[in-house]
């Protein structure tokens, strides 16, 4: 075995016992597409080892994040203890992984996952990941309105009062919990319709990867109006007038928190970065938001000043008041 593949099989059981909790009496299903097989197969071979029947499925990859799989997986989703979706495109905003949390599956979703991402951010000290994520979770409870500006032009706020508050850690060992492996960032929801301002997007954007010429955003009463830069923004575009008008609804705002996460251009790894924020356009019926489409597109700001009301709280994308 290279180092390569044991470094592989490695971060496949740090996924899977230490994150997703896997137990020698459970099932566990991987789905998986003809873009992500070895990986798949990875966490195949670590599950055999680790509990009672481990399953691989691969399916055709998908069109765009948060399309539907086939029918057929969406039921034998339900039937298993856990499951993992190492897939180029995301199943994290579906009906199909919606339905299996339901019926008390353990659901991690792995989109775009590379081997080096899984080495790499698997690797992280959790307990360092679950104090960050809980001291801007902890931060956020009761805040009405954030503000995100940045030198390069971002100047955006978005209503959140009352809106659930979600610390993604990267351990989902409670029946019926879900998120990315590997994981770090706090999110939410803002309310529909409400959030206003100019959004710089310079980190990367989810289905284009990292950004040459930043894209530039005009979102007005909660939707992406104007779309300015370069061939970026012109695919962004492009992809949004395929799925429709909700494409373009503000429909999340994170915060990274995994230390180890790197600017890669795979928003799975990018929206982890710790001092950094992300805005997402699409689905956020997870969040328990109200927009439903069949898409959900993530872009990566570097170096943001963040403020929860009037208190700043990372400038510059250094968090203040938490030392690492």
């Amino acid at each position: 075995m290279n180092n390569t593949d044991k470094n592989l099989r490695d971060a496949s059981i740090i996924a899977l016992r230490d994150c997703m909790g896997l137990q020698q009496s459970e099932t566990l299903l991987v789905v998986t597409d003809e873009l992500k097989r070895e990986i798949g197969l990875a966490l195949h071979e670590a599950g055999k080892e680790l509990c009672r029947e481990s399953m691989l499925v691969e399916i055709k990859s998908r069109e765009i994040n948060g399309q539907e799989p086939p029918a057929a997986i969406s039921e034998l989703m339900k039937l298993v203890d856990v499951v993992v979706c190492p897939t180029a495109k995301s199943l994290t905003h579906t009906d199909a992984r919606r339905e299996a949390v339901k019926h008390g599956v353990r659901f991690g979703t792995m989109p775009g996952i590379t081997t080096d991402t899984m080495v790499r951010c698997l690797n992280a000290d959790y307990n360092k990941i679950i104090a960050l994520t809980d001291f801007i979770a902890t931060k956020l409870v009761g805040v009405s309105t954030i503000k995100v500006t940045t030198e390069k032009g971002t100047n955006v706020v978005m209503p959140v009062k009352g809106r659930n508050i979600l610390p993604s850690k990267g351990v989902l060992r409670s029946k019926g919990e879900s998120g990315n492996l590997p994981s770090g960032e706090v999110y939410l929801a803002p309310w529909e319709d409400q959030t206003n301002g100019k959004l710089v997007i310079d980190g990367s954007m989810a289905g284009i990867g990292m950004i040459e010429t930043p894209i530039t955003i005009d979102i007005v009463n909660g939707y992406a109006e104007t779309i300015t830069g370069g061939k970026e923004a012109q695919a962004l575009t492009e992809i949004f007038d395929k799925v429709g008008r909700d494409a373009r609804a503000v429909a999340e705002f994170g915060m990274g928190t995994n230390y180890k996460a790197i600017l890669t251009g795979l928003i799975l790894e990018d929206e982890k970065v710790f001092g950094t924020i992300h805005i997402a356009f699409g689905n956020n019926i997870t969040m328990g938001g109200r927009i439903s489409v069949s898409s959900h597109l993530d872009g990566l700001v570097k170096e943001p000043d963040v403020y929860f009301d009037d208190e700043l709280v990372m400038q510059k994308g250094k968090l203040i008041g938490f030392e690492l």
